[in-house]
């Protein structure tokens, strides 16, 4: 592990990625993950709207995991992949999280296997969203955002003010540098063992 980055406390993370324009840059956060915390296990999850933005094959490589399908399975199943999810993961971050995204899973409409997770998991999780100029503001993305916010395990980091990648214009936000994130995850989760 690098000296600049202090230690985890959890040591199997899921990544969940939805389609903004941020999912591009999930080979290099894995890279990352993966040389910076070589201990931790990563599993990753795309939404099929992420797969816009990279592909499974290439986010493989890096990672060095298996990447999972946010898809149900077709045909009979013994568990369900959220079932699985639930009992694996000890931390989850979702990294980018879509408008869509972020109000599914605060209206409780767990519809997909990472959002069906996430409605059931007592694991900390960390939701950071990418949304394009004016969605952060949106009162409605401010009642999803209290929405979750009643939910102990769950913390939606605040994104930072961009540039609109697609229009150029100024008002998007994005996630903060993948660090502080992980950083955010790993307080977010000392604050809950500390409210036991």
């Amino acid at each position: 592990m690098g000296d600049t980055f202090p230690p985890v406390g959890f040591e199997r993370l899921l990544l969940v990625v939805t389609g903004a324009v941020p999912a591009a840059y999930t080979p290099q956060h894995a890279g990352w993950l993966r040389t910076t915390y070589p201990e931790l296990d990563v599993r990753i999850m795309l939404t099929r709207s992420a797969e816009r933005f990279v592909t499974p094959t290439a986010l493989g490589v890096v990672s060095g995991t298996e990447i999972l399908s946010d898809t149900w399975p077709d045909g009979p199943v013994t568990a369900g992949p959220h079932v699985r999810l639930t009992e694996w993961a000890d931390a989850v971050l979702v990294c980018p999280a879509t408008v869509g995204y972020l109000s599914r899973l605060a209206l409780g409409l767990a519809d997909s296997p990472s959002l069906l997770a996430l409605y059931c998991t007592r694991a900390p999780v960390a939701v950071a969203p990418g949304f394009p100029p004016g969605a952060w503001h949106n009162p409605t993305t401010e009642r999803h955002v209290s929405t979750l916010a009643e939910r102990r395990n769950v913390l939606v980091v605040p994104p930072v003010p961009m540039r609109s990648w697609t229009t150029g214009r100024t008002g998007a936000h994005g996630p903060p540098p993948f660090p502080a994130l992980i950083g955010a995850l790993e307080l977010h989760r000392r604050s809950l063992e500390e409210d036991r």
